[in-house]
């Protein structure tokens, strides 16, 4: 049960941390083309699991496992976490851009937006600024940030720390084409196996199913959970 607090902070249930209640996600504000987007994405994605049981094939099975390996960790993980968003290390600009490419693919956004928020987050890790803070709720914190990007944009302004990768032609061109590549890899793949590969491996024609879930459900457990009992202690 939640347990109101003065103001307009309450507790999260079962934790000391104090959290802000005064936005909604969903209602009393307005959603930009983006925000619809992205709601659609993850609406999509999580509906097309219910159809995974009856399109399994062995085939449809391991071009998903390929594809978490390809898009999540050497396109997340590999790219934009680790080199991108933290140049922990460098790439021939070839290979740095092919892994780039890869992490398209997973649908947690195009290289600029996905360093800068990620960077944001570094700069201003569990305060109000943060993009996706827990001190704004837990199910902030997991999923909602993800549906306003206007809130993002009042918190943290404009994506003045990608610098690097907007003078580059090839990430400005992911920018503006973003969507356009999952498109087509969900073309190609029921060119090669009919729904079943789609379903196991693009969900649709915008989200991946396994995989996407995979990939976005520790990560966002991360976001919130594991922040938010940091916070607590």
């Amino acid at each position: 049960m939640v347990i109101d607090m003065k103001g307009s902070c309450r507790k999260i249930p079962f934790s000391d941390v104090m959290v802000k209640t005064n936005r909604n996600a969903y209602w009393g504000r307005k959603w930009n083309l983006r925000d619809v987007i992205y709601f659609a994405i993850m609406l999509t994605l999580h509906l097309m699991c219910l159809l995974a049981p009856w399109t399994f094939n062995w085939n449809a099975f391991w071009v998903a496992a390929v594809l978490y390996v390809v898009t999540g960790m050497f396109g997340l993980l590999l790219s934009y976490h680790r080199q991108l968003s933290h140049s922990s290390f460098k790439l021939p600009k070839l290979l740095e851009y092919f892994f780039a490419y890869c992490g398209v693919h997973a649908l947690q956004g195009h290289p600029i937006d996905w360093v800068s928020r990620h960077r944001f987050h570094h700069k201003y890790t569990d305060t109000e600024r943060d993009p996706h803070t827990p001190v704004d709720g837990f199910w902030f914190g997991h999923i909602n940030w993800i549906f306003d990007i206007e809130y993002m944009v009042q918190k943290v302004g404009k994506r003045k720390n990608v610098g690097d990768l907007r003078k580059q032609v090839y990430y400005r061109f992911l920018q503006r084409t973003y969507l356009l590549h999952p498109m087509a890899l969900g073309v190609l793949l029921y060119r090669l196996g009919g729904w079943p590969i789609v379903v196991w491996g693009m969900g649709g024609e915008f989200a991946d199913v396994w995989r996407r879930v995979a990939q976005q459900s520790p990560r966002l457990r991360v976001l919130s959970s594991a922040w938010t009992g940091m916070v607590g202690n």
